[in-house]
């Protein structure tokens, strides 16, 4: 081995710097199955996303489709997913923010 050079082994840098991506990958694989729920108007409307950002589950209480028109309806409808999609978004960035420390590491923290 050169003078110059030195192996992860070596280095602690480079070992926390490993150790932090593999558990920033496990988080990850965490998060691809970890469900989140929001609702909407009055619990009318749930919609269950992963934290990957997949929707899982729609639900929406029929008195309220009888009720409102579909405009209404698809809007109530798209205002849930997106509030979940954001919830899901967060809630990775939260879990992945407590293995990093809060630090922004391009490559590791995404």
């Amino acid at each position: 081995m050169s003078k110059g050079s030195k192996s992860a082994q070596n280095n602690p840098l480079l070992q926390q710097a490993t150790q932090m991506q593999a558990q920033m990958d496990s988080v990850r694989e965490e998060l691809k199955k970890r469900e989140v729920t929001a609702t909407g108007v009055d619990d009318k409307v749930s919609v269950t996303v992963t934290c990957e950002g997949r929707v899982r589950n729609i639900h929406v209480a029929e008195d309220f489709l009888t009720v409102e028109d579909l405009e209404m309806s698809l809007d109530a409808i798209t205002a849930t997913v997106n509030a979940a999609l954001e919830l899901a978004d967060r809630t990775a960035e939260e879990e992945l923010s407590q293995v990093s420390g809060g630090l922004k590491i391009p490559g590791i923290t995404g």
